[in-house]
């Protein structure tokens, strides 16, 4: 099958184009062909630019915060949503917020997303300063408030080892963090995330109202215990010995994103459990499968 990717970049390290690019080359290991030229299907990534093909629509989350114009922000996802020939969506929570602003049509799927675990098993362990894996904690995100990185940090010093370390990866980490069990990696590329998560004990992950965080996937495919908000998707794919912080059920109303209430840690549980497949063959292969119904 010739397959067109529309609106991605697959030079991007950002969580929809790096999920574009493991894609891309899962279907091309199973004798597919990525191309704009005469695509018998068409995978447009959030919505669509130009439509070449019959469509599958994928969808990364939706705009609800209310300190933004999010009705003038989905409008163009909307109108990919009510032309696409079928919906992809990551999460049953995306399903219920997408339904909820866009409303029903048929042929909406939830596939959640996978890495590639076999380049992941041939990555070393980083050598963090000679540390073993149980003194080192880690975290990692394009930091936004809703991120929660203080109740990250919170949760380190509450319930990590008194010699334990938490390593803080991604952009726009804050200049006035001063902690001597605290270190700043900055943006690290893939491989270099894989090989501090598989040196990492936990892999803390508290955000508000996520969807289905492609680098969650990553640390639980490293061997991180993840520690997670039960807002959003992010649960819908820890797997069954995580750590899920319950928090109050959102009404899918808009709401102030960047305000997210403080984390309240006596509520932790262990994850629900829910069917979440790691491998990113097994993710393309239900990919193929809409994607042949459509064609």
């Amino acid at each position: 099958m010739r397959i067109f990717f529309d609106n991605v970049d697959f030079r991007s390290s950002s969580g929809p184009n790096s999920f574009a690019s493991k894609l891309a080359s899962a279907f091309i290991a199973s004798g597919h062909h990525i191309t704009h030229e005469n695509p018998d299907m068409q995978f447009s990534f959030i919505s669509s630019t130009n439509r070449l093909a019959p469509t599958v629509l994928r969808l990364d989350g939706i705009y609800f915060n209310s300190e933004q114009d999010w009705k003038a922000l989905n409008d163009p996802i909307k109108s990919s949503y009510d032309a696409a020939d079928a919906v992809v969506v990551q999460s049953i929570f995306n399903k219920r917020l997408v339904t909820r602003y866009f409303g029903n049509r048929e042929n909406i799927h939830i596939i959640r997303n996978g890495t590639c675990l076999d380049i992941i098993e041939v990555i070393p362990p980083a050598n963090i300063s000679g540390l073993s894996r149980d003194r080192i904690w880690f975290c990692a995100s394009s930091w936004r408030p809703h991120k929660r990185l203080n109740d990250n940090i919170r949760y380190f010093h509450e319930f990590a080892p008194s010699d334990a370390f938490l390593l803080i990866a991604g952009n726009n980490i804050p200049d006035d963090i001063d902690d001597q069990r605290i270190r700043k990696l900055g943006n690290l590329d893939w491989q270099q995330l894989i090989s501090v998560m598989k040196a990492s004990s936990h892999f803390l992950h508290l955000a508000w109202l996520d969807h289905c965080p492609n680098v969650v996937v990553d640390a639980r495919a490293a061997g991180c215990h993840i520690v997670c908000s039960s807002s959003g998707g992010t649960e819908e794919i820890v797997g069954l010995n995580a750590t899920t912080i319950e928090e109050d059920v959102w009404n899918l109303e808009p709401t102030r994103l960047y305000y997210p209430a403080q984390l309240d840690f006596n509520n932790a549980r262990k994850s629900l459990n829910y069917d979440s497949n790691l491998d990113i063959i097994h993710a393309a292969e239900q990919y193929l499968d809409i994607l042949k119904l459509e064609n």
